[in-house]
């Protein structure tokens, strides 16, 4: 793992922060920290080493000024999901417990991304399979190339989807379609993950990292603690009834209201200029 800075970055001085991993690549400027999956040999597939490196980049940005944190990955491909040419478990038949793998290694990370009080964005380009599915859909904002594809091979292997995969399908485009892709391990297209509202867009592949540059700078001048109020309002409340809500919605709002960043959108608003958030 190594470690360097670069204070020249864009024609001003900010420190960008630049570590090389054994399985992903961090860099972290002017409050966006970009994570790259990192073994294009091996489809990004997901491997024991690849856990703890994750969470210390994320340990690293959330050290920094982090207003958006963008998750991509290198070569032709997402995430294969998990290695198959590592054990997922030990022992015999009966002994084995997968289940253990995903509570110390999956399940962590995708109720960390969750959580992060900054807009997460994941970027697919390729394919997205297994538990590469759950980690680009854990992600906020996700945006794919129309040559990406989604698929669930669970069912090639006779295992269950995990690591949130049945969460979010469930959850974004119903029983019915999260039921087909589960149970017969069809791919699905960017274009028709975008119709069916399981990603938030597809682009031409061309335009992929313009959009995605567009996207990530309008968030990293964006009210940060009112997008991340948002996004905990957003998935609280598929688990709530009405009247729950209502009073999460009130609380949030409370401590949005003491922000820095209202005080500027409301000055800005009345003097009819663009707003200058600081995230604070």
């Amino acid at each position: 793992m190594s470690d360097n800075s670069n204070s020249n970055y864009n024609a001003e001085t900010i420190e960008v922060l630049t570590m090389t991993y054994e399985t992903i690549q961090f860099e972290q400027a002017d409050g966006v920290a970009r994570i790259t999956l990192n073994r294009p040999e091996r489809l990004n597939a997901l491997c024991e080493a690849t856990f703890p490196e994750l969470h210390d980049a994320l340990d690293r940005a959330e050290a920094g000024s982090l207003r958006v944190l963008v998750i991509a990955a290198a070569g032709r491909g997402f995430c294969a999901g998990a290695d198959l040419e590592q054990p997922l478990g030990t022992g015999s038949r009966d002994e084995r417990d997968i289940g253990a793998t995903l509570e110390r290694n999956y399940n962590p990370l995708i109720e960390r991304l969750r959580s992060l009080p900054v807009p997460v964005v994941s970027v697919v380009n390729g394919v997205a399979a297994g538990a590469g599915v759950s980690l680009a859909l854990a992600a906020d904002l996700t945006i794919a190339a129309r040559s990406a594809s989604f698929v669930l091979a669970f069912a090639r292997i006779g295992l269950v989807p995990d690591a949130g995969a049945t969460y979010f399908l469930a959850e974004r485009i119903g029983v019915a379609r999260a039921q087909g892709l589960a149970l017969l391990g069809e791919k699905l297209s960017a274009f028709d993950a975008a119709a069916w509202g399981l990603i938030w867009k597809c682009v031409e592949d061309d335009e992929l990292a313009a959009r995605v540059d567009e996207l990530v700078a309008r968030l990293r001048v964006g009210p940060t603690v009112g997008l991340g109020l948002t996004k905990q309002a957003i998935y609280a409340a598929g688990e709530r009834a009405l009247a729950a809500q209502l009073r999460l919605e009130r609380e949030l709002q409370a401590r949005a209201g003491r922000t820095a960043d209202f005080e500027e959108g409301v000055a800005a608003f009345l003097a009819k200029r663009a707003a200058r958030f600081t995230g604070h």
